[in-house]
């Protein structure tokens, strides 16, 4: 996660299925590391009961871009927390929107494979979430990602990231 924080540029070809509509978009994001003595760090530990001393990295993300034909505008931040598990390189992570009109949490689990990706998977009561992220370099990565919601709709994403700074 460590490789992650910096200042990117990420360009998006995104479908969803059905009605198998195209959509494209672009974005400037930042991933900073989160201290362990953070209070918002803490905070978050304390409301999904676990102490900070076992967290293994803790990120804020935050975006703006658009997508769509209509080049519609879009912003957003999360705060992501990871803990270890009983096997080495998987555990947990708890994302939440940094959004004050929206209170619930993402839980999912984490699982660093042999080609070094990072394989995320999560579930709510509406939506499954798989995504998959890996870098080609220092300075570039790839991300896809699949969304599956209840009713069957899906939506899947391929993401280029290319690192434009350290802030």
């Amino acid at each position: 996660m460590n490789q992650c924080a910096g200042k990117w540029f990420s360009q998006r070809t995104s479908h969803a299925i059905p009605p198998q509509a195209l959509e494209a978009g672009t974005c400037d994001f930042w991933i900073d590391l989160i201290e362990p003595t953070d209070t918002h760090l803490l905070e978050r530990c304390q409301s999904v009961g676990i102490t900070a001393d076992t967290v293994v990295c803790a990120i804020r993300t935050h975006w703006q871009g658009t997508v769509g034909t209509a080049n519609h505008n879009t912003s957003g931040a999360t705060i992501s927390i990871f803990v270890a598990g009983q096997q080495p390189n998987q555990g947990q992570f708890w994302r939440w929107t940094e959004d004050p009109s929206e209170t619930s949490v993402i839980q999912g689990q984490y699982h660093l494979g042999d080609d070094e990706a990072l394989n995320l998977s999560a579930s709510t009561d509406s939506l499954k979430t798989q995504e998959r992220l890996w870098f080609l370099n220092p300075n570039l990565r790839e991300r896809t990602s699949v969304v599956t919601h209840n009713q069957g709709s899906r939506y899947a994403s391929f993401c280029s990231e290319i690192r434009m700074g350290l802030g």
